[in-house]
């Protein structure tokens, strides 16, 4: 079997699953949030923080639960990495320096998961199970708790209640994240990842100097780590590295980990607002995007140009032998489309084009299908932009689920699509323009460009993921970006309930001869374009001074 053919049956397989998953998942999540019912362990968990569960909250009731517990865990995972050695369970690591700290419980607690450090050799197990797996789990319920805010007020009318968020955020984690956690460590362990709690290991001579393993609890943290759209390596190779994804097989069932919740959501959607076809237009948008990138980045691949690549069956460079071209492209698009960041392979070693494609996937804003509710109410906010366009063009004021998208609702649109590329392009440009961020460069030119311009793309859309060549354990690149995850991730959620308690609070529009039909083709054709011309024109002078330079000069 030729390495392409096998690519395409791997792609064909998880579409297959994902569509097995896509109606069961999406309606059980459905009914975790629209249930009255509390378990018994939630019932202890709210005595214990003292929250009442069944208190309605208004968004800006519902966005003070959100910030207020984002910020306890950023402290507390600082406190956690600054104590590590005093802590049991160390392997004797000393305690993480001032800046990384910041950095590190920035990106754990906003989903980004980006790393500036060796997991291996510098996190101990209570710091890795304790801290970073526990926000492996709460912040992606935090997601899907502003994604349901989200949808309720477009389902519901006169009233600014969303819900509770503390309620929300418990049943993700209980009802959604844990179970399916527990099940995904079961296979991954079944099939050859590690789970102990054991130490260092000598193994022997390797290049002059002793080699050394560590142990961990890796394959618990890697399965919430993709099924939460989380991202952070137990160890510094990422899902490249054995003891987290020894097998073709595990490497394609960790891609369907960290897709089928994004995907589901859209199903969760239209059930909630009481239209299937409303969410299947949002999945057909998302559906479309996905397997156009990745089709275009197999295409990149597996490009033959020269005698080298030509004997590999394609680019090989930076990816394992074990997964080849295809899956290591399927792998490289869904965690780019989504706000997971891990890597079964090195983005910067990939063509030029592939590289940049890597990096548009992240610059639209990861709603392709994006992460654990992040990607939703992302698509949602593209969606009331395209409805937007579409009045524009028609001459009549905008409408979607029966709502007015007037003048409050198109601010706040606008505000959350254009926060994100400000970060993006302001740090960039700093970076670039002063002389210390330059030397920590590996590259010179197009492609050392890329190498900042990714990884604040990265951390501003909370992705992760590195394009590998950069040195950011520095002060400048652990301080910036590690704002520019917290800028990334909770600015744009105040926009977003601010935008669900302005929807909830209006009185539902009857349907005319000249409401436009978000259901149907026509809409999602609309909204794919939209999400790619406000993209391109956003992007597309950083991406030519990069990715695209070094592509076409190759």
């Amino acid at each position: 079997m030729g390495p392409v053919l096998a690519g395409a049956l791997q792609l064909l397989a998880l579409i297959g699953a994902l569509a097995l998953a896509y109606v069961p998942l999406g309606n059980y999540m459905a009914k975790v949030y629209s249930s009255d019912k509390h378990w018994r362990v939630e019932k202890w968990i709210y005595k214990g923080i003292g929250a009442n569960p069944d208190t309605e909250m208004r968004w800006t009731a519902y966005l003070r639960g959100v910030l207020a517990f984002s910020a306890v865990g950023v402290v507390f995972l600082y406190l956690l990495q600054r104590l590590q050695g005093a802590l049991p369970l160390s392997l004797g690591f000393k305690a993480i320096d001032p800046d990384q700290a910041f950095n590190t419980a920035a990106s754990f607690v906003t989903n980004t998961n980006w790393q500036s450090y060796y997991g291996e050799q510098a996190m101990g197990h209570v710091v890795q199970t304790a801290g970073l797996a526990v926000q492996n789990f709460v912040s992606a319920a935090v997601g899907i708790a502003v994604a349901v805010a989200l949808v309720r007020g477009f389902a519901r009318s006169r009233t600014g209640e969303l819900g509770n968020f503390w309620s929300d955020m418990v049943r993700g984690v209980t009802r959604i994240l844990l179970p399916g956690a527990l099940v995904a460590a079961i296979v991954l362990v079944a099939c050859g990842a590690i789970q102990n709690f054991s130490g260092i290991h000598e193994v022997g001579q390797f290049m002059g100097g002793q080699q050394q393993w560590n142990g961990g609890a890796v394959a618990s943290q890697e399965a919430i780590k993709e099924l939460g759209t989380n991202g952070g390596g137990y160890f510094n190779a990422n899902s490249a590295h054995p003891f987290e994804n020894p097998t073709p097989f595990t490497n394609l069932f960790e891609i369907f980990l960290l897709l089928v919740i994004p995907f589901a959501l859209t199903r969760t959607f239209g059930v909630m607002v009481g239209s299937v076809k409303q969410g299947y237009a949002i999945l057909a948008t998302m559906a479309t995007i996905w397997i156009g990138f990745t089709a275009l980045m197999m295409w990149t691949e597996f490009a033959h140009h020269g005698p080298a690549f030509q004997i590999a069956g394609g680019a090989m460079e930076g990816k394992e032998t074990r997964f080849g071209v295809g899956a290591s492209s399927i792998f490289a698009t869904a965690t780019t489309l989504t706000s997971t960041g891990a890597v079964d392979s090195f983005h910067s070693s990939f063509t030029g084009l592939g590289g940049g494609i890597t990096m548009l996937g992240m610059m639209l804003g990861e709603i392709a299908p994006g992460g654990t509710g992040s990607g939703l109410y992302g698509m949602l906010i593209m969606a009331v932009i395209a409805v937007f366009i579409a009045g524009l063009m028609v001459g009549r004021t905008p409408e979607y689920l029966g709502k007015k998208i007037g003048t409050r609702e198109i601010k706040l649109a606008a505000c959350y699509i254009l926060i994100t590329p400000a970060l993006v392009l302001i740090f960039t440009a700093f970076a670039m323009a002063l002389p210390t961020p330059a030397h920590s460069m590996t590259n010179s030119g197009a492609h050392g460009f890329s190498e900042i311009l990714y990884a604040y793309t990265s951390a501003a859309n909370n992705n992760g993921s590195a394009f590998a060549g950069l040195n950011a354990d520095t002060q400048w690149f652990n301080s910036t970006l590690g704002l520019a995850m917290l800028f990334g991730r909770f600015l744009p959620m105040v926009f977003v309930l601010a935008l669900a308690g302005s929807l909830a609070e209006q009185k539902p529009v009857p349907a005319t001869a000249g409401t436009l039909r978000t259901e149907k083709p026509l809409f999602t054709g609309l909204l794919v374009g939209a999400i790619l011309i406000i993209t391109g024109l956003t992007y597309f002078p950083a991406l030519a001074l990069g990715p695209l330079a070094e592509g076409l000069a190759s």
